[in-house]
């Protein structure tokens, strides 16, 4: 049964969210260009560096199915001001890093804000009335890109004057006091499951091969893509999700595993969760591709500024704006299917343009088009899950996606590095010092990696068209009962 809705309060709930993505997006947009100035502070390679993102994306796939649980269980918003206050810890330190490992450290329990938006999204299925949901979900994928409109340049303005580690510094006050509105304007969720345990070993078996596989793709080429060394710790990786298989299929016999197979069984939560897998991976991969190739020197890159990246990725956020707004006013009356299945379809081709692209204004307009198309498709998929789950259930399926979304991203990152510190050129560049010897990744690295995305895109495009359809004039009542019926034997 739904809740009574309260627009102002549910509108309250949508602006704090928001104001909370652009708060994250603001430490998270200028870290991505500052990427080539933090591994040259830190004297670590192209690759290692990857290890800033993906250690924050490990922590968020570990995490984000258990606070989802104990969401359900103790409820969203006494889990949401304590990831906040923990996030907000974190932020504090990471820019005092002394060293590189000190960051990954404190970047890897940064990577607990990563739950934020599940517990968020939960909290907008419980405050919207069902036909209001799909405006609410595309509004706060909105957001995502006016984040990136607003940290990237703003960000990248911080930290080529003063340096990343301000941007972090001048974080702080904006997220403390967004966790203490959480704390003391938020209500408690109406949906709570106080009997269900918690599993805490599926997280670790599942943590550690991940930890694993991403370690060895982020010192690859400093190990040797040959040696003994990858070779053993990416086997053993791999190795280790047979027992969390195994585990998790036996726990799930008493009890609701990390990864719910009776969720996973609903044929829309795992298209759903596929989807966004393949996405994450081929947005993480190919993002960080494109920062390196604004500031490589001509002729292998543009020469820009971490400033002039961060401006030139503005586009792809004025594009997720955009089309998050147009997405939220269609999408109940087109359906799910047609706008995820065009928006992904619209994000492929902008990848494979950006592959055979060598000018910088042709570049910023693919841009756009990857943003509107990504606008399009997140927007759907989200409202794919959403709809089609039991509100009791939000916090464990909204987590549950999100754990693949950045499985796919903690993969992508390191898969950048290593693609651009295979192909690379050498040049001899003299400085006040004498000569010095520089390595870039030349052209081929990077039309590689928007490869990639591109095939990663189109085919999220054709998964997601075997879904059920939960909305549209025709499908609507139908499906409404069916996800009904399928609910009730969870």
């Amino acid at each position: 049964m739904e809740n009574k809705y309260d627009k102002k309060y549910a509108n309250f709930v949508l602006l704090l969210l928001g104001m909370i993505v652009v708060a994250v997006m603001y430490v998270e947009g200028m870290l991505t260009p500052s990427l080539p100035s933090i591994a040259e502070s830190f004297h670590v390679t192209v690759d290692q560096v990857s290890l800033v993102l993906s250690t924050y994306l490990l922590t968020g796939v570990a995490l984000s199915p258990v606070v989802g649980k104990l969401a359900d269980i103790y409820g969203k918003k006494k889990m949401m001001t304590i990831v906040m206050l923990i996030y907000a810890g974190a932020v504090s330190v990471t820019g005092f890093s002394p060293d590189f490992t000190f960051m990954v450290i404190a970047r890897s329990i940064q990577g607990i804000g990563l739950t934020i938006m599940p517990l968020g999204m939960a909290l907008v299925r419980e405050d919207f009335p069902r036909e209001m949901v799909p405006k609410a979900q595309a509004l706060i994928s909105g957001m995502f890109g006016a984040g990136f409109a607003i940290s990237l340049p703003l960000g990248s303005l911080i930290s080529d004057y003063y340096g990343w580690r301000m941007t972090y510094h001048t974080a702080i006050p904006f997220i403390v006091i967004l966790a203490l509105l959480v704390l003391f304007k938020v209500r408690e969720s109406s949906y709570r499951r106080p009997n269900v345990k918690v599993d805490y070993a599926g997280a670790a078996l599942l943590g550690i091969p991940l930890a694993l596989v991403v370690l060895a793709l982020s010192e690859g080429s400093a190990w040797g893509w040959a040696s003994l060394l990858f070779i053993s710790v990416m086997l053993l990786g791999l190795l280790l999700f047979i027992p969390m298989a195994i585990y998790e299929k036996h726990y799930s016999k008493n009890g609701e595993a990390i990864f719910d197979i009776k969720l996973l069984t609903k044929r829309n939560v795992l298209i759903a969760n596929i989807v966004l897998l393949i996405a994450g991976m081929g947005m993480y991969l190919s993002m960080q591709a494109l920062s390196y190739k604004f500031e490589t020197p001509a002729p292998y890159g543009f020469g820009l500024s971490i400033l002039g990246t961060g401006i030139s990725m503005v586009s792809f956020a004025i594009g997720m704006v955009v089309f998050s707004i147009v997405t939220g006013k269609l999408i109940s009356k087109t359906g799910i299917k047609p706008l995820a299945f065009v928006g992904a379809i619209i994000t492929g081709i902008g990848f494979l343009l950006l592959s055979a692209v060598q000018t910088y204004y042709l570049t910023l307009a693919d841009e756009f088009i990857i943003g509107s198309g990504m606008a399009i498709m997140n927007a759907s998929v989200i409202n794919l899950l959403v709809l089609s789950v039991d509100p009791e259930y939000m916090g464990l399926a909204t987590s549950m996606n999100s754990t693949f979304r950045y499985i796919g991203s903690s993969i992508g990152a390191p898969v950048a590095g290593s693609i651009l510190s295979l192909y690379t050129v050498t040049e001899i560049v003299k400085t006040s010092t004498g000569n010095v010897i520089f390595s870039f990744p030349d052209k081929a690295a990077y039309s590689y990696a928007f490869i990639i995305g591109a095939i990663a895109f189109m085919a999220s495009a054709f998964i997601v068209l075997t879904a059920h359809e939960v909305l549209g004039n025709r499908n609507k009542t139908i499906h409404a009962v069916k996800d009904k019926t399928e609910n009730e034997t969870i």
